[in-house]
């Protein structure tokens, strides 16, 4: 009953965390090379900052308004994140398998933007996708929120020692937020699996299959191609 009412009184995730996470990987995208943008400069990032700006304005800061509407917007902004970030890493292996790339320090950079992209863009979906999304893990009761797509440490630490039980989820009513859902993203793009937090979806486990795929793309080919061409 405790940890029910905890979470009928929870105030909602703070929204700022996931708002930079958003702008930072419209300015990484604007700021690509152009070989590697769709159209001009301008016309993705004011899509995206299009969609952006009504997610805000409904739970600007803190998570606590949602809707049918409000949830389409947030995953077609993702969306629009992956599509044109998986366009970049292709367009980026091309100009470099079909030789054309001569510039190694551009390179390397536009190669680390891209990866940095892809971190940002898949713990956004991570976030968007567990539990119902942002909203329905602080609003709702544990008994009416979706099956979960990620078990954290949390969820099962209950009955570890004392001071670590007391994060745990079902005595503290703890639930992930945006850092959570970066750091499996980070920890999944750096060493290709996951750590301490495991995919328990299909949905869930096929991004992070794509994720690692794509960070090894990064890291085998165009990392070590960079370097190459800076010799």
């Amino acid at each position: 009953m405790s940890t029910q009412i905890h979470r009928r009184q929870h105030p909602g995730e703070v929204r700022l965390p996931a708002a930079l996470a958003v702008l930072v990987a419209i300015g990484l995208y604007a700021a690509l090379p152009q070989g590697l943008l769709l159209g001009p400069r301008v016309l993705v990032p004011a899509l995206e900052v299009l969609l952006f700006v009504p997610l805000v304005a409904a739970n600007p800061r803190r998570m606590t308004r949602d809707n049918r509407w409000l949830r389409k917007l947030s995953i077609a902004l993702v969306l629009i994140i992956a599509l044109t970030n998986g366009c970049a890493l292709v367009l980026l292996v091309r100009e470099l398998v079909s030789g054309q790339a001569n510039q190694g320090g551009s390179l390397l950079v536009a190669a680390a933007q891209v990866w940095l992209t892809n971190v940002l863009m898949f713990a956004l979906a991570f976030w968007e996708l567990d539990r119902g999304g942002p909203v329905a893990r602080t609003q709702t009761a544990r008994p009416g929120l979706p099956v979960a797509d990620f078990r954290f440490p949390q969820d099962e630490d209950h009955d570890a020692i004392g001071e670590v039980a007391a994060r745990s989820a079902a005595k503290s009513g703890w639930v992930p937020g945006f850092i959570d859902y970066l750091y499996v993203s980070v920890t999944n793009s750096s060493a290709f699996s996951p750590t301490d937090t495991m995919p328990l979806s299909p949905r869930v486990k096929s991004l992070m299959a794509l994720e690692s795929v794509s960070a090894l793309m990064l890291s085998v080919l165009v990392i070590a191609r960079g370097v190459s061409l800076l010799k």
